[in-house]
């Protein structure tokens, strides 16, 4: 699973990309800050399974604090996107194909308005952020579009002459975007294009093709940044009403790195996504970091209830992608042969079953599959069985 960040420049995707990861990434003022994609690792939060057996997990990837887990996932953060990128304008081909690969979409929008459609500063609610969440996904349309239309004219004789499967050729036709043939087959029910061969499509007909597969291929959730600028909470609430089918979330990233730099340096005690931090010794800290912690707990937390960041990855991976989490883990032992309770937790595609689990810890264990035990009620489950949400699960397989 990759989530992509995405969005125009100075909107502060290079920030909430830092945030999220921690990774070190050129973050300045000024268009095309970041030119090649970087990759990092950033983490969904969970509610740590071993504390329901009265101990505390020990990931091999990831941590703990308190009572929660934090599990990896792999972001990346794309070049700042302009209108025209589709065209090629502001490097933009190379940016919309290094998109390619990402499961979803957080569109990280400057939702004070104070960036123009160029990224270029302006007076905060001058510019109407609603512009940046049309244009994306225009853009992303225009790019789908132009995947489609490579040979098409041939393409299509070719699928009439030879009586091919439409859903089925076109699936192969935008096999590097991860289409499958029962998605175009669904998005082609669900249109106007059942009732045409497929060399009668139009122009229209095309770009209606591509937005479906874009929302589909593609879904988005909006980090609307910069919340606490001026003006922003207004736009927020005014947004939400314009586009009432998109998930939007407040956001503060420079809030949010300035808590994970100042915990990460032992200087406060704070865990993503919380709604505040404690001070560990205060007369480490200056008079300008005291300020500033000062305003995010006022402006952010207090108001808010988290900087944003957090819940934005979350929703990406669980309310999006609706991914769970399972544990592989012993009835009589939650511990590996190192003695780390839980070393491992799977995100998984929610309707994933036993079976599928145990394929994802070994082709062995697939292919050699018995049983499986859920470890919480210790009973035995078949190959079939639906994993839920937190799961723990011992694999029988034969040897």
């Amino acid at each position: 699973m990759i989530v992509g960040v995405v969005g125009k420049p100075n909107c502060g995707k290079s920030t909430f990309f830092k945030a999220a990861t921690l990774a070190e990434v050129e973050i300045a003022n000024y268009p095309f800050a970041t030119i090649k994609p970087n990759s990092g690792m950033g983490y969904v939060k969970i509610d740590d399974a071993a504390r329901q057996f009265g101990k505390v997990s020990n990931p091999r990837e990831g941590f703990v604090l308190n009572d929660k887990r934090f599990v990896p996932m792999q972001l990346i953060d794309v070049a700042g996107l302009v209108p025209g990128a589709h065209e090629g304008k502001g490097m933009g081909n190379q940016f919309l194909d290094d998109l390619r690969q990402a499961d979803v979409l957080i569109h990280v929008v400057d939702i004070s308005g104070s960036t123009n459609d160029k990224g270029e500063p302006v007076e905060p609610g001058s510019y109407d952020p609603a512009n940046d969440i049309k244009f994306l996904e225009e853009e992303l349309d225009y790019w789908i579009l132009r995947l489609i239309n490579k040979g098409w004219d041939k393409f299509s004789r070719s699928v009439q002459q030879t009586h091919d499967k439409v859903h089925k050729a076109i699936a192969r036709h935008l096999v590097g975007l991860g289409v499958t043939e029962e998605l175009v087959e669904e998005v082609i029910e669900h249109s106007e294009l059942s009732d045409k061969g497929i060399t009668e499509w139009s122009d229209e007909d095309l770009f209606k093709l591509s937005s479906a597969i874009r929302e589909r291929t593609k879904p988005m959730i909006i980090a609307c940044n910069k919340i606490d600028v001026n003006g922003a909470e207004e736009n927020f609430k005014r947004i939400k009403e314009e586009f009432p089918d998109h998930l939007l979330v407040r956001c503060s990233a420079e809030s949010e790195l300035a808590l994970r730099e100042a915990a990460k340096h032992e200087l406060i005690s704070y865990v993503p996504g919380e709604d505040s931090f404690e001070l560990k010794d205060e007369g480490k800290l200056s008079d300008k970091q005291k300020n500033a912690l000062g305003f995010i707990k006022t402006n952010i937390l207090d108001k808010f209830k988290s900087t944003g960041v957090q819940d934005v990855l979350d929703k990406s991976v669980f309310d999006i992608l609706k991914y769970i989490p399972i544990f592989p883990g012993g009835v009589n032992k939650l511990e590996d042969q190192n003695g780390n309770v839980l070393p491992d937790c799977f995100l998984m595609p929610m309707g994933s079953t036993a079976l599928d689990f145990a394929y994802k810890l070994h082709t062995d264990f697939g292919d050699n599959f018995i049983r499986a035990i859920d470890v919480k009620t210790k009973r035995t489950v078949g190959k079939d069985h639906e994993l839920k949400n937190g799961d723990i699960v011992e694999i029988v397989a034969d040897k």
